[in-house]
């Protein structure tokens, strides 16, 4: 029958069949790092929700409908008493009308993966997403249907450190794949399950984060989850999680638990192939489908995103969940709890490169949970910081290209082409894709390299470990990665992520003046751009002897370590656009100065690279430009 476009009334399943699941407990499991969260320990801010889910649904592959059975215990670990709850119904944005449809088609620049086509589709592949006898603690509610969110008005609050039972019946038509979600992708994977069913949205400090689905990110608490998935015999799975035995494991049945994640994602196909590979005490699971040009890349990735797993636990903090699965699906590459999502049809490179990057996933979006609604760069762009860097270490010998040049470069694109917005933007509300991609991957993959500029990269590389070991399964925000920063390093921090995350003030420094004095020489920089830095400046001599120096923020409190042979200058307050300092030359010694040159190992992002050095010979002066390294 048809459904309405947006507002949806309740819906009577047409099937009432599945049997309600006992109430499943796991104890919450630990680490030899990590202890997972209780709502008396420190956290942000203090105290956390929790949703454990068990569920029992059939998949219909003729008619691509799920039916479905959930009973969700909700932790109310808040101080406050909650008088209704909101779910999200992700499905219900594949509908000509929704809001993910007019977004992409009135965006000035919409992904090309979905454009027109939610508006395209016939009745028969969209999606949509039901919910019906649903009941707290045994008494039934009536839940409001509102496109892709769900409320439920209770009669009876939700008392401060109370939990409740929800059960409800659900019924969904999945829709044809177009972004993430969906059957038969263009690859010819049959079903990619990600944000599939009826799940609680997110309450915290800030109240609910109850956001319409129109494509960009997402947010969950933690919780376990015990899902048992009934598809056709002889089909194959991959999903987040572990996978049971069961009674039937020739007949279609699959039951998958998964421990203290935010969230569970799925695929399912009759012809991937499955492997597994051990790393450390994780194991490793890929599913594809066969391919004559492909094949030899999916069998070469295992023994890579084993390497990734040990660079990634090295660099960030150990991985902590006993699998993770790699499942040929999608359209592109989608991070989740134990899981991705990828498309398959790559060269090895390419198939390792997005594998690496959903991977990386799994420390930030995953463990660490920050609301990513809110704060994308800590999600994407950190994310992409640690892909750079592993990638570098795999491919050893894969290019010249430094690691972050490329976000560099794109980030001055964005800024030079006046469409740049602040970090803080909420994910969903970027004017442009271009922007919300460009600001949340590469100007927040930059602000983690950047850091080795302001407090050395021994301090940033400690912070970054510290933020994960004192964070993970706690949802922090930006304050609190920057004060494992400031207390690795000893100096004030919050400058910067003011500046660089709540503005779009830009870096620009020049070196505008060498003058020559009979016994040295007087350096003048300038700041250009609104935002200020730390400098390194480097010297060099007629004698191709060079010097170093380092000149500190007043705000910053102190300094970065300095190296072996660097001279500390006096601090440059941000409210002065000049700063002045004097060499000694040394005539006879090392002969006149000939170069000056601002930030020599490109740690700071200046937007404009072409007047960070000065040349001075025969009295005239002379700007350097050479290509960015």
């Amino acid at each position: 029958m048809p459904r309405p476009r947006c507002r949806i009334e309740p819906y009577q399943p047409s099937h009432n069949f599945l049997p309600v699941m006992k109430r499943f407990h796991i104890a919450v499991f630990l680490t030899g790092v990590f202890l997972a969260p209780d709502c008396l320990s420190a956290q942000y801010p203090g105290w956390q929700q929790r949703a454990d889910y068990s569920m029992h649904v059939h998949l219909d592959t003729a008619s691509h409908r799920v039916q479905g059975r959930t009973e969700l215990v909700y932790y109310n670990q808040s101080p406050d008493s909650l008088d209704q709850l909101f779910f999200h119904l992700f499905f219900n944005a594949f509908q000509p009308g929704s809001m993910m449809d007019v977004r992409s088609r009135t965006i000035e620049d919409p992904d090309p993966r979905v454009g027109e086509r939610i508006f395209m589709l016939p009745e028969s592949e969209w999606g949509w997403s039901h919910v019906s006898h649903m009941t707290i603690q045994g008494k039934p509610v009536q839940p409001i249907h509102d496109e892709t969110i769900l409320q439920v008005p209770l009669s009876q609050p939700i008392a401060p450190g109370k939990k409740v039972t929800i059960s409800f019946d659900w019924e969904a038509q999945v829709p044809r794949q177009i972004r993430r979600s969906g059957w038969r992708n263009a690859e010819g994977i049959e079903y990619s399950m990600t944000q599939w069913f009826p799940k609680i949205c997110v309450y915290d400090h800030m109240g609910w984060h109850s956001n319409p689905y129109v494509g960009r990110e997402f947010h969950g608490d933690f919780g376990n989850y015990d899902v048992t998935i009934e598809l056709p015999k002889g089909w194959k799975m991959g999903a987040t999680g572990v996978q049971q035995p069961t009674k039937s494991p020739t007949e279609g049945i699959f039951r998958w638990k998964a421990e203290n994640v935010i969230d569970f994602a799925w695929a399912a196909d009759p012809d991937y192939v499955h492997v597994s590979q051990q790393a450390g005490k994780t194991v490793l699971h890929f599913y594809h489908q066969p391919h004559a040009v492909h094949d030899a890349a999916w069998e070469a990735l295992p023994a890579h995103t084993a390497r990734a797993m040990d660079f990634l636990s090295k660099l960030i903090g150990p991985y902590p969940y006993p699998s993770y699965s790699v499942i040929q699906g999608g359209d592109g590459g989608m991070e989740y709890p134990m899981a991705t999502l990828v498309t398959g049809h790559r060269n090895l490179r390419s198939l390792v490169g997005v594998t690496v990057h959903e991977l990386a996933h799994s420390w930030f979006q995953a463990l660490l949970a920050t609301n990513e609604t809110l704060y994308p760069y800590m999600d994407e762009g950190f994310t992409s910081y640690a892909t750079e860097l592993c990638m570098a270490h795999l491919f050893a010998n894969g290019g010249n290209v430094p690691p972050h040049q490329p976000a560099y470069s794109g980030y001055v694109q964005l800024v030079n082409n006046g469409k740049e917005e602040p970090l803080s933007t909420h994910a969903d509300h970027y004017m442009t894709n271009g922007a919300y991609g460009t600001a949340s991957y590469s100007k927040g993959e930059l602000m983690l390299a950047q850091l080795a500029g302001i407090i050395g990269t021994e301090a940033r590389d400690a912070g970054l470990q510290r933020y994960f070991r004192e964070w993970a399964f706690k949802h922090p925000g930006p304050q609190d990665f920057m004060r494992c920063m400031e207390k690795e390093s000893g100096l004030e921090l919050d400058w910067y992520l003011q500046y660089w995350v709540n503005t779009t003030h830009a870096i620009d420094y020049a070196v505008s003046g060498i003058v020559e004095r009979p016994n040295g020489v007087d350096v003048t920089l300038v700041r250009l751009g609104n935002m200020p830095m730390p400098l390194d400046v480097l010297v060099e001599f007629e004698n191709g002897t060079q010097q170093r120096f380092h000149i500190p923020l007043v705000m910053m409190r102190g300094h970065r370590p300095l190296i072996a042979g660097e001279t500390l200058l006096p601090d440059w307050p941000w409210t002065h656009p000049e700063y002045q300092f004097s060499i000694p030359t040394h005539i006879g010694v090392h002969g006149p100065v000939v170069r000056v040159e601002i930030d020599p190992d490109r740690l700071i992002m200046d937007i404009q690279r072409s007047n960070n050095q000065l040349e001075f010979q025969e009295g005239v002066l002379r700007s350097i430009q050479r290509p960015i390294h």
